[in-house]
């Protein structure tokens, strides 16, 4: 399945950013995972609608209102698993 991979680089941990990508993936009906990796990154792989996705990918390059994006890298990918929800992870 096509979809967009993204990694976030910034004051993305400890500010609820996770929650705030669930919660906007929620609201634009995008479906995936978001994670936290080491040194300020946080990692999606977003499935949807190209629409949604573009407007969600935008959305997430802005950040929510206590985080910082310093760095943000995204890339279309073709995805073996398809996701029926938005999930947080570890």
């Amino acid at each position: 399945m096509r979809s967009l991979h993204c990694v976030i680089t910034g004051k993305v941990q400890g500010v609820f950013f996770r929650a705030w990508i669930q919660d906007q993936a929620a609201n634009m009906g995008v479906n995936g995972w978001v994670r936290n990796l080491d040194q300020d990154k946080v990692e999606i792989l977003a499935q949807g609608d190209e629409a949604a996705l573009d407007s969600f990918r935008e959305r997430v390059r802005q950040g929510s209102p206590l985080s910082r994006v310093d760095d943000f890298k995204s890339d279309w990918m073709d995805y073996d698993k398809i996701y029926d929800q938005f999930e947080m992870r570890g």
